[in-house]
């Protein structure tokens, strides 16, 4: 299915398959992220996940909480708020990038946004991936993810009406 972006070019939509390995699984988040970070203007991450956290993003959980609180400090969260849901996210900023791109595969909901427009969504505890790129970005990402031995078979466009 291609949606169109705002500069009015198309967009595939692809969807993550299902048989991957966690491992792999793990890398298309960062890699789709990596691809799509230029036009990511806006990005939201839940510090919650269906399982335990892995060791080796645990740091990035406790900055993402911390950067909650220090929406919490300037004013621009509710105290009374969730610190763990909806946590704004700078993708300009290499360490909140590095947070998003750590937790991404793991979280319960993470989102990218171009304009008012979804480019990037991650959910379900790294089972759910679904991005809008366009053809010079699926190649890029396909020649990323083949580079790391992940055949471009674990992405695929989304089915229409889903």
């Amino acid at each position: 299915m291609h949606v169109t972006n705002q500069d009015g070019g198309p967009r595939c939509e692809l969807v993550l398959m299902d048989g991957s390995s966690a491992a792999d699984v793990a890398l298309v988040h960062r890699e789709a992220l990596r691809v799509l970070r230029s036009d990511i203007g806006v990005a939201h991450l839940d510090a919650y996940s269906d399982d335990a956290w892995p060791p080796a993003v645990l740091h990035a959980y406790e900055r993402a909480l911390s950067l909650a609180r220090e929406e919490v400090s300037a004013g621009t969260r509710s105290p009374g708020a969730d610190t763990g849901m909806g946590i704004d996210i700078d993708v300009r900023d290499d360490r909140q990038f590095e947070v998003l791109s750590d937790l991404a595969p793991y979280t319960i909901n993470a989102e990218g946004w171009r304009g008012d427009r979804l480019v990037f969504s991650a959910s379900d505890s790294g089972t759910s991936l679904w991005i809008a790129v366009t053809e010079e970005q699926k190649a890029e990402l396909v020649s990323r993810l083949e580079a790391l031995g992940i055949p471009p078979t674990v992405l695929a466009v989304k089915p229409r009406g889903h």
